[in-house]
């Protein structure tokens, strides 16, 4: 059986880069794309980034069972939704690496079972530098949207609490502190490497 190795974290705290990496070390993973309702943005990618959906096929999706979990925001520029679909996800033969929020990562725990899902929780102890690096990612929109980046960026601290942590069995084990891009790397594809093995024993065991 496969596992999901779900990367989490507060925004601009370095998940897409790191996804991204990993995605080059583990090119035989599969990838998990997001999808979401709300516009694109000049730096992403359709399908790689995000998969963008308009609500009609969010809700035609949602009607053929093909939604694990969803979570609306009410912003500035109306209600953004973002969703994981199980369209594709084979866990009997694959691994799969993907970026999520922390309530999405619960629900595909709920989803596919506690032992499936593998949390790799992203932190940056300053927050003045997320913050710094949300703003010079926004600036370069052609309309930057500054109140939505305010709403998210304090949404965080709330939705990453360390009760939400602690709920969510976030364990040290299942930190990793982005200070230094290639030894937060490298200390994720250690532990990475660890549960395939696990996994390939039990594997084993089962034959």
């Amino acid at each position: 059986m496969g596992k999901i190795f779900c990367i989490i974290g507060k925004s601009s705290s370095g998940k897409d880069s790191i996804f991204r990496m990993l995605e080059q070390d583990y090119p035989a993973m599969g990838r998990i794309v997001l999808y979401t309702t709300r516009p694109v943005r000049s730096s992403e990618i359709d399908g790689v980034t995000y998969h963008f959906v308009d609500d009609e096929v969010y809700h035609q999706m949602e009607a053929e069972n093909l939604i694990i979990e969803a979570r609306s925001y009410h912003t500035e520029h109306g209600i953004w939704t973002y969703f994981t679909s199980s369209y594709g996800i084979d866990l009997e033969n694959n691994n799969y690496l993907q970026v999520n929020t922390l309530e999405g990562y619960q629900q595909l725990k709920a989803y596919f079972g506690e032992d499936k899902v593998v949390p790799i929780y992203i932190e940056v102890k300053d927050d003045g530098e997320r913050l710094q690096r949300a703003l010079t990612r926004e600036r370069a929109e052609k309309q930057p949207k500054y109140q939505e980046l305010c709403r998210r960026f304090l949404a965080d601290q709330m939705d990453f609490s360390e009760e939400n942590l602690v709920k969510a069995n976030i364990g040290s084990h299942d930190r990793f502190y982005n200070e230094d891009f290639m030894t937060c790397v490298q200390t994720i594809e250690k532990r990475i490497n660890e549960e395939l093995d696990l996994s390939e024993i039990k594997k084993r065991c089962l034959v």
